[in-house]
């Protein structure tokens, strides 16, 4: 019986320790963690590595798209990425891009394979809650690209009709509200890129196909145009993980110095962006 007694109180004191221990640990697994998110990408950390690890789009002409003909991003993002890349580690070949879309940009980044996402990113109050977002280097308006045939005028003249909008982007939400407005009514097709909705436009499975303007003009052909109308101010900022300031602070400082000195200006005249 005391034999009993004793094996039962020597397992509740280890047992009791055992609580106590992972209690503790789960504190300092807790802080290393939040360490982790802060370290994994900070400015320090990229310079040590001497390279920096950028989401861009691909399927985007003049922002960002892979050239099949020279396997090479390019683009007014891309650009600004070997701008960064060159402030940061001393060369602008110093940059490992990474095709993103709407969808995937925001787990990527999470998940600590980018260190930034400069990938027509619109910031929004609900965004600035998850990520940091420099000082915009772009700012635009939704629009519609629509077939020359379908002879639609205005937003008004597309009531009723099939919109194709891109997953996870903010345009639909946009578009929402833009409908109430006018008093007028869509239904809606989400597509995972860009290409499918000009796909989806020209085989007459959506009306319009919708996102923000400079975006549309790289899928203007002569079947199709954009409309005069225009909604929804967009700005672009470069996004990188909430924990990461100082990253987000030294950005900040670039987009503006090249702000100042004409630097994006020249960019977007290179892309037809101006």
């Amino acid at each position: 019986m005391k034999k009993t007694k004793k094996l039962v109180a020597a397992l509740s004191l280890t047992l009791l320790l055992g609580l106590i221990v992972g209690c503790g640990n789960g504190g300092d697994d807790k802080n290393s963690a939040d360490s982790g998110s802060k370290g994994t990408t900070t400015l320090q950390k990229i310079k040590d590595a001497g390279v920096i690890k950028v989401g861009v789009k691909e399927d985007v002409p003049n922002f960002g798209y892979m050239n099949p003909d020279t396997n090479k991003n390019e683009g007014m993002e891309p650009d600004i990425a070997r701008l960064i890349a060159k402030e940061l580690t001393g060369s602008e070949d110093n940059v490992e891009f990474v095709g993103v879309t709407a969808k995937t940009r925001g787990p990527l980044l999470d998940n600590g394979e980018l260190d930034m996402v400069i990938a027509t990113f619109t910031i929004t109050d609900e965004r600035k809650e998850t990520y940091n977002f420099t000082t915009p280097y772009y700012k635009d308006e939704v629009g519609f690209l629509v077939r020359k045939a379908d002879k639609f005028t205005d937003t008004a003249s597309l009531d009723g009709k099939t919109i194709g909008v891109v997953q996870s982007a903010t345009t639909k939400e946009a578009i929402e509200k833009q409908a109430k407005e006018l008093g007028v009514s869509f239904k809606y097709q989400e597509l995972g890129s860009y290409p499918e909705l000009k796909t989806a436009l020209t085989s007459k499975r959506i009306d319009a196909f919708s996102v923000d303007k400079s975006i549309l003009t790289g899928y203007v052909d002569a079947s199709t145009e954009i409309l005069k109308d225009g909604f929804s101010p967009q700005e672009y900022g470069i996004a990188t993980k909430k924990a990461n300031t100082e990253l987000n602070d030294q950005l900040n400082k670039s987009i503006e110095k090249w702000e100042k000195d004409g630097t994006l200006e020249k960019i977007y005249k290179t892309w037809n962006l101006d």
